[in-house]
């Protein structure tokens, strides 16, 4: 919705924060763990059943708003237990953790 990876000139390109909608379903996985983060972020579930898993902890999300917050240095990846729509802000806005994410097997 928001962010770096939106063309210059769009409204809504910006290198100082990023919002993401995010649709995934059951099963699905980020394919790789977010190492180095830099990165402050918030993730609120709207719909589904979802886990943000870091090194020393998981996070499930299973209540409309529940959410997590975490910062710099905090390595983490996630599932989609359930059908799950979320929304993602972070800060600042940067290439560079894009990866594909696994689909249900």
């Amino acid at each position: 919705m928001v962010g770096h990876f939106l063309p210059p000139g769009d409204a809504r390109h910006s290198t100082d924060v990023e919002i993401k909608w995010g649709r995934h379903e059951a099963g699905d996985r980020r394919a790789e763990w977010v190492r180095g983060e830099h990165r402050t972020a918030v993730l609120v579930l709207i719909s589904g059943r979802f886990q943000m898993i870091f090194r020393e902890r998981t996070v499930v999300l299973s209540e409309p708003g529940d959410y997590v917050l975490w910062g710099a240095g905090d390595d983490h990846s996630w599932l989609a237990e359930q059908d799950s729509v979320v929304l993602t802000c972070r800060w600042p806005s940067v290439p560079g953790y894009a990866v594909p994410y696994s689909g249900a097997s």
